[in-house]
């Protein structure tokens, strides 16, 4: 969706979608949001309490089951399980995703690991194209004023362009860019806590191979878990950004992190994106 500054600020129900790296600030900045004229729609909530609920369940169930206690219990229907998802605590979708490599070291191997990347794919996929629904739902049942998608960090790695021609048409998208100060705090996080994510089956593949020739592992199911996942993600978060630069030039409007973590209220966020859209209208 375009439009001119005054047009975004003139607009009665704006509706955005955020893109960006996990650690960008999106959630923080849709907690700074009034929360009764905001709609905050995570796609990631969406995903593990929708399209991932069963699968995910099953992990857990299938892990307690080798506990013999919880197994007997389970058998007789004497306890269920049931997640606990809220937008701030996406845990049991980051452990369904899990990590490849050692089985005996908490690792996935290389056909499960892509099973449930998978399945993470088409669920992010549903997720997104849900939103319009969701901005109708949010106006009608719920008489929000403003929606706001917090779309996931791996957005960009769907290569699908009625994701994005849907998002496009329903919402104002705005990619948060990471200054290079940022960029290395959130790469040295994520060398010091793996954690699971999702990767472009293409993208993994070649990480992958070239994971093992500097190692000198030969297959992936015998690799480290942790030291995979700390090694490659400096190299997703280098792949992730000319993706999501091209989603914004092509669609939408960029703004930088800095900028965003100064916002302090709706006119802070408002201005931002005004001005952005105008500095890009010079251009």
């Amino acid at each position: 969706m375009r439009m001119s500054a005054q047009e975004f600020l003139d607009w009665k129900s704006k509706s955005i979608t955020l893109l960006a790296m996990s650690g960008a600030g999106k959630t923080t900045l849709a907690n700074k949001l009034p929360k009764h004229k905001w709609f905050h729609y995570s796609g990631d909530y969406r995903i593990g309490t929708k399209y991932l609920t069963e699968p995910i369940l099953d992990n857990i169930k299938r892990q307690a089951m080798d506990v013999p206690f919880l197994r007997e219990l389970l058998l007789s229907d004497s306890i269920y399980i049931c997640n606990n998802i809220t937008v701030e605590n996406l845990s049991p979708i980051s452990s369904f995703l899990g990590k490849i490599g050692d089985p005996a070291k908490g690792g996935l191997t290389m056909q499960e690991f892509k099973r449930r990347q998978a399945l993470h794919y088409h669920a992010e996929v549903s997720a997104m194209l849900d939103v319009p629904e969701f901005i109708r739902k949010a106006e009608d049942i719920y008489n929000y004023t403003h929606f706001l998608n917090d779309a996931g960090g791996s957005v960009c790695e769907l290569d699908n362009t009625h994701v994005l021609d849907v998002l496009a048409q329903h919402t104002l998208i705005v990619y948060i860019k990471i200054p290079d100060a940022l960029e290395q705090t959130i790469i040295h996080r994520a060398k010091t806590g793996p954690k699971p994510l999702y990767y472009r089956e293409a993208f993994l593949d070649e990480k992958l191979n070239d994971y093992l020739a500097l190692t000198g592992c030969t297959d992936a199911d015998l690799i480290v878990p942790d030291d995979f996942v700390a090694w490659v993600f400096p190299e997703l978060f280098k792949a992730r950004v000319p993706r999501y630069q091209a989603i914004a030039d092509q669609y939408g409007y960029t703004i930088d992190a800095n900028a965003v973590a100064s916002v302090q209220n709706e006119e802070d966020f408002m201005q931002l994106i005004s001005d952005a859209i105008a500095q890009q209208q010079q251009a």
